[in-house]
């Protein structure tokens, strides 16, 4: 089977997010389950640079104003298709902002083109023949080119959208409609108009023959207002085309028996090496080496990441013996919160306000816990990446957090099944006697340990994932001809 996906960002090209490691993951799992995945992005300067010996498969000289080539090149064993359009991508900044933080004024155009030419791709096919059987979209700025296909002059193919984070959707000003290259039919509910506006992760939600997330307890709870953000009406509408499949992560680059990026190697038989990971984050973050647990976080510092309430319980944390390392960057008022306790608190608490991928990778191997107190969160990879390493997750009990950590209750410790802390509903002082509970936990070295090596057995790649994905290609593609 031919897959076409697209995506605004692929790790290892750019990421910005969980989305470039899905992006980049998927496409190398599913090779085993007889899926052949061309994945198109956007060529960020970044992604130029990095190019050899690409090839042109498909010219565009009039798409949205703009003129752009599609290039096709091998990359990590990704089959990468890019989006070669200067005036829409060959620019400072990051993929979504400019130099300053701020939103490209012109997103909406730069992401309307990539999915008309995933469009163009999908129902015309390559310069050289290849068509895919399917289109697999993700997160807004891909989610208008099943609305590309629907209201083309030509036969659609079978569409999947993944919801990565329903939070951002992509909504812009009714004043750009005029300059999509869509009938004016188009703007209506049952197009791609939003509350008055242009919705792009909402078009893709009405039109898409399928609908994923990324966690089937995220799938449940966007039904609700509480986590729908506005769209919860229409996704009750598709529920029945809607299914949730958890994350994985890429078990050949998160390893800790092989990870270059860790002081020491080991495995859920040498978990004493860790020791040796253990002072290396210590001493990078200048906290004091006692007997105390670690605590990490590697996040956004956001109100979504839950990071306010942590900011609640950090001198409790330090009062129990605990130390913190944080790295992220996110709200200033956040970072000014986290910076001023690590003043307060000098050895025991310590901030890296920055995005640093090597110096997670030491984190996981060298923390006891991770602190993950959500608000909501599709599926998470952090939690993921702590249970592969030995590095118990402390968790909300929401999305994809629910459905990849069991909580060390009373029942699933006695069942041996335990691989971390959970607790809900989210608030400051639930995460404070979660926190608790894993100080206590850690102070009891045999059940400590035991937690550990049961949530580094946990099947946390792509394979079972995969399996699912190419099940639901299947259905689809089934689907097209009848």
């Amino acid at each position: 089977m031919q897959v076409l996906s697209v995506a605004s960002e692929v790790y290892p090209l750019v990421k910005t997010g969980g989305l470039a490691d899905v992006a980049g993951a998927l496409p190398l799992a599913l090779k085993s389950h007889g899926v052949s995945v061309k994945t198109l992005m956007p060529g960020y300067p970044g992604v130029m640079a990095r190019l050899k010996d690409a090839k042109r498969v498909l010219s565009l000289p009039d798409l949205l104003g703009a003129s752009a080539d599609v290039l096709e090149v091998e990359h990590e064993g990704l089959d990468l298709l890019i989006f070669d359009c200067p005036i829409f991508f060959d620019r400072p900044g990051g993929p979504y902002l400019d130099t300053a933080g701020k939103d490209h004024a012109d997103n909406w155009r730069r992401f309307a083109a990539l999915a008309k030419a995933g469009a163009i791709i999908a129902q015309q096919g390559l310069e050289d023949g290849w068509r895919p059987d399917i289109a697999h979209v993700h997160d807004w700025q891909a989610a208008m080119l099943p609305s590309y296909m629907r209201y083309a002059e030509a036969p659609e193919i079978p569409t999947l959208i993944t919801i990565h984070n329903i939070a951002f959707q992509g909504t812009f000003s009714a004043s750009i409609f005029p300059h999509l290259g869509l009938p004016i039919h188009a703007f209506s509910v049952d197009g791609i108009e939003y509350f008055g506006g242009i919705g792009f992760l909402k078009a893709g939600l009405q039109h898409s023959w399928a609908i994923s997330t990324v966690s089937p307890s995220y799938a449940e709870e966007i039904l609700t207002p509480e986590y729908g953000m506005g769209l919860e009406g229409l996704l009750k509408w598709r529920a029945a085309d809607m299914t949730g499949i958890v994350n994985g992560i890429d078990a050949t680059v998160w390893n800790p028996e092989t990870d270059p990026l860790i002081a020491a190697h080991y495995g859920a038989s040498s978990l004493k090496v860790r020791a040796e990971n253990r002072k290396a984050v210590a001493e990078r973050f200048g906290l004091i080496q006692d007997d105390g647990p670690i605590f990490c976080v590697v996040s956004r510092l956001t109100w979504q990441k839950g990071m306010d309430l942590l900011a609640e319980e950090i001198d409790n944390l330090v009062a129990l013996g605990g130390k913190l390392a944080v790295l992220g960057s996110g709200d200033p008022l956040l970072e000014t919160t986290f910076s001023a306790a690590a003043g307060r608190h000098p050895g025991s608490v310590s901030v890296l306000t920055a995005y640093d991928e090597p110096l997670s990778h030491l984190m996981q191997a060298g923390c006891d816990a991770i602190l993950i107190p959500s608000r909501f969160e599709p599926c998470g990879l952090t939690q993921l990446y702590g249970l592969r390493y030995g590095c118990v997750p402390v968790v909300a009990r929401t999305g994809g957090l629910n459905d990849t950590v069991i909580d060390a209750s009373p029942a699933g410790l006695a069942a041996k099944a335990a691989t971390g802390v959970s607790f809900g509903p989210v608030t400051s002082d639930n995460l404070g006697r979660a926190i608790r509970r894993a100080v206590r936990l850690y102070k009891d070295p045999k059940v400590w340990t035991a937690m550990q090596k049961q949530g580094m057995k946990s099947d946390v790649s792509w394979e079972n994932s995969a399996g699912l994905y190419a099940a639901l290609y299947s259905d689809l593609h089934a689907r097209k001809g009848t």
